[in-house]
Parts: structure tokens; C-alpha cells; sequence
């Protein structure tokens, strides 16, 4: 009993201190500056591709590369409907078409494992990428598109907003039969499908609702920059930071991801800001050691450091007995 009591103790804490920084940061703008919102605003787009891709390929081992591929539909979305339709409405379909790529993608590839789907879901953002190229120089005759700007305050309020969604999603989807099916996916397979899971439909749902949330922040970060074509819209680095980010903070747990990629994000800006020439060396460094000595991330750190405090403590109460 003691421990069920301490568990939900511990439940009401996380919610109430995720309260309080929610309200800090829905009321940043009005005692941040506009860098200060700029900032958390590229910190929280890293955050939610993160914890999107982690919903899928935490716990079921797949590693998949196409973040970018749906965060580019969700730019180009924006791109064309943008000023034609309400904004809130163009992030939504981008979420939409992103789903339903994901689910034709999903259902084509899923039945692939390990290199294989990786390959195959980053030759998806390479696929994507020259069909638009080749649509813009030989249909079109115009390569890239214009972006109907936004506010910056705008797009940090939506892009929490979508933050806020995708960590509810996700913690009623590991807290779910739905999670537990994902779970028994990455520890076997084989076994989860004996026991009446549904396995194909288990990870082309999850893979397409994953998507949703990349389409959508693709969609509102759109809205900062004045033109976009496919080389910036499909940018490798958005399939492949979401991996590091996630590593880094581990995925044992739902924070672990928001805080590899908050501390991340950061740690770009700085060094891209302080030393340019040097920033993708120092990741490299940084993630060798993490793989080295933290194989379960930053937040595999909190049960040693824990550990390590106990067992000094006892020792310290049987020295002074």
C-alpha cells in the first residue's frame, strides 16, 4: 500500500510542477524578449519531432528516418494554403496529409526490419524531395515557394499548443493497451503476434499518428520563413537530430526525450552562435560519450546518481552506529 501511495504522490507532483512550467511558458511573451520566444519556439519544434518519433520507434525498435519527410509535407502544406485558408486549419490538414502518408508508407513498409526500414523511410525524404523538384522546374518552371508570414508570438502559441497535445497523446497512448502492444512489439515480436496483437495495425496507427504532430510543426514553422523550396523543407538534419536528441535524453521515460532535446536544441544555438566551425564536432564528442557511459541516456543518470546517494548514506549511518 505504501508503495501504491507513493506512486500516486509521485504522479500528482509531475503533474503539478508540468502545470507550472506549462503556465510559464503560455506566458513568455509577455515578460520574455523576442529572441527569448524565438528561441523556446525552435526548442519546442525539436521537442515535439522528438517525442513524435520516439511515440513510434521507442518501443518498438523500429529506427525510423522519416521525419523530415513529414515535416516537409507539413512546410509545402503551408506553402500552398497558406493565406487561403484559416492558419489553424492549414496546420491541421498538414497533420492530416502527413497521416495519411504515413499510413500508405506504413502499411508498404512496416512488414521491413531494422536497416532495411531505415533505409527505406529515408529514401522516403529523398523521394519526396525530387518529385517536388522535379514537379517545380519541369511543371511549374519555378523552384521553391513564398510563405505567408506569421507573427513570432503566434507561432510560439501554436507550437505549444501542438506540444501540449502530442505529450497528452503520448501519455494516454504508453498508459494504453496500445502501449503495452508497442512495448511487447520491441521485446518480440513474433510473441506479441501469438498473443493476439495485431501487429501490422498496432505500428501503422502509431506510425501515422506520429506523423501528425511532424506535419503540423512543419506547418506553423513554415510560417517564419519567407521562402522555402524542397532542399529546406527536406532537410536530412530533421530525420536524423530527432534520433541524437532522443538517445541523448533516453527514451525510458516520457521526459527523457523533452529533455534531450530541450539541452540540445540549446546546445546547437550556442555553439552555432559562439563557435560555428566547431558545433558538429563537439555533438559528435558529446554523443560518443553519452553512447559510452550512459547507454540509457540522461535520464538513465537519475537511478545511478539515486543508487549512488543511498548507498552513501547508508554507509555514512553505519560508520556513525
Amino acid at each position: 500500500m505504501d508503495t501504491i501511495s507513493g506512486i500516486f504522490k509521485g504522479s500528482r507532483v509531475g503533474w503539478l510542477i508540468s502545470l507550472i512550467l506549462l503556465a510559464l511558458l503560455a506566458t513568455l511573451p509577455v515578460y520574455g524578449s523576442l529572441y527569448m520566444v524565438i528561441l523556446i519556439t525552435a526548442i519546442i519544434m525539436y521537442i515535439v519531432i522528438t517525442v513524435s518519433w520516439t511515440m513510434f520507434s521507442g518501443p518498438t525498435g523500429y529506427i525510423s528516418l522519416a521525419p523530415a519527410a513529414f515535416f516537409g509535407v507539413g512546410i509545402y502544406t503551408m506553402a500552398e494554403l497558406g493565406g487561403k485558408l484559416p492558419l489553424l486549419s492549414v496546420v491541421v490538414a498538414a497533420g492530416l496529409i502527413s497521416f495519411i502518408i504515413a499510413l500508405i508508407v506504413g502499411a508498404l513498409t512496416l512488414r521491413l526490419r531494422g536497416i532495411y526500414f531505415a533505409i527505406f523511410t529515408f529514401g522516403l525524404v529523398e523521394l519526396i524531395k525530387h518529385l517536388l523538384l522535379f514537379w517545380e522546374i519541369t511543371i511549374t518552371g519555378t523552384r521553391g515557394r513564398f510563405v505567408v508570414l506569421e507573427e513570432n508570438t503566434t507561432i510560439f502559441w501554436v507550437m505549444l499548443g501542438i506540444f501540449v497535445v502530442l505529450m497528452l497523446t503520448t501519455y494516454f497512448i504508453r498508459n494504453s493497451k496500445y502501449g503495452v502492444a508497442l512495448q511487447s512489439i520491441g521485446e518480440n515480436e513474433e510473441a506479441a503476434a501469438h498473443t493476439g496483437v495485431n501487429v501490422t495495425l498496432v505500428k501503422v496507427i502509431t506510425f501515422g499518428i506520429s506523423a501528425v504532430f511532424m506535419g503540423a510543426a512543419g506547418a506553423i514553422m513554415a510560417t517564419r520563413w519567407t521562402y522555402v523550396d524542397p532542399y529546406v523543407a527536406f532537410n536530412p538534419l530533421f530525420s536524423f537530430l530527432p534520433v541524437l536528441m532522443a538517445i541523448f535524453g533516453g527514451m525510458s521515460q516520457l521526459y527523457g526525450p523533452v529533455i534531450g532535446a530541450a539541452i540540445f536544441a540549446y546546445t546547437e544555438e550556442i555553439l552555432l552562435t559562439e563557435f560555428p566551425y566547431w558545433y558538429m564536432l563537439t555533438f559528435g564528442v558529446i554523443l560518443v560519450l553519452v553512447i559510452l557511459y550512459l547507454p540509457n541516456g540522461l535520464v538513465g543518470l537519475i537511478p545511478r546518481l539515486t543508487r549512488k546517494w543511498r548507498k552513501g548514506g547508508s554507509t555514512e549511518q553505519h560508520a556513525n552506529t
